[in-house]
């Protein structure tokens, strides 16, 4: 059934909701979280040199958009609750936008890698083709996206007052290279643990330097 607009503004108000009145909670859950394989597999997939313009998109507390800032690069974050953006802003010093995943204003060309630590999980699917077009236009040509999202079998909905979609691999791949991603590794997390003990599906991908040509297009 596709969400009207009235549907596609409660997800996102809610979702919002309830990160906003577990703040506090959730930053103390989430402080002490090793997720720098996450940040290193973005990192060396960015073409050029350092320091990188990233956006952390979805940047809750701010853990990683410190983490990005003590390596030396140009972190912006992007988070949807108000709480977790000003206390981004207030533990690093760095710029936070505050932005509903679904209404997105972000510039063009702009950044050289977006990182997307479970958090696009959170947009529909009937919406997610969009969101993907835009971060895709965000990015520098050579830049790197990398994704984490709790895995299975595209099953979407609320769960604890979020909403969520639960894609599996290839699902994933579909959205992605719907969107002229090409994709540059996946792997599961936590490492060193069997499958079925890993459920978090991480990916990077790169916007291409020059644009794809479509199939049977003049190659002159």
């Amino acid at each position: 059934m596709k969400l009207q607009p009235n549907d596609l503004a409660e997800i996102a108000a809610r979702t919002i909701q309830h990160y906003d009145e577990h703040a506090d909670e959730f930053r103390e859950g989430t402080r002490d979280h090793d997720v720098s394989q996450n940040i290193a597999a973005l990192l060396r997939h960015i073409e050029g040199e350092p320091p990188f313009t990233i956006l952390d998109f979805g940047c809750g507390p701010g853990r990683d958009l410190k983490a990005f800032s003590a390596l030396g690069h140009r972190a912006v974050g992007l988070e949807g609750a108000p709480r977790f953006a000003a206390a981004a802003r207030a533990a690093t010093g760095c710029t936070v936008w505050q932005q509903d995943f679904l209404a997105l204003d972000l510039p063009d060309r702009h950044f050289d890698g977006i990182f997307a630590n479970a958090s696009l999980f959170h947009v529909p699917s009937q919406e997610l083709p969009r969101v993907l077009r835009q971060l895709h236009g965000a990015l520098a040509p050579g830049g790197a996206l990398f994704s984490s999202n709790p895995r299975g079998n595209d099953e979407e909905g609320w769960s604890h007052r979020r909403y969520g979609v639960y894609h599996d691999l290839e699902s994933w791949r579909r959205y992605m290279s719907d969107a002229r991603f090409i994709e540059l590794e996946h792997y599961y997390r936590p490492a060193g643990l069997p499958r079925d003990m890993q459920p978090w599906l991480a990916s990077v991908w790169r916007k291409p330097s020059t644009p794809r040509r479509e199939a049977g297009s003049n190659s002159k």
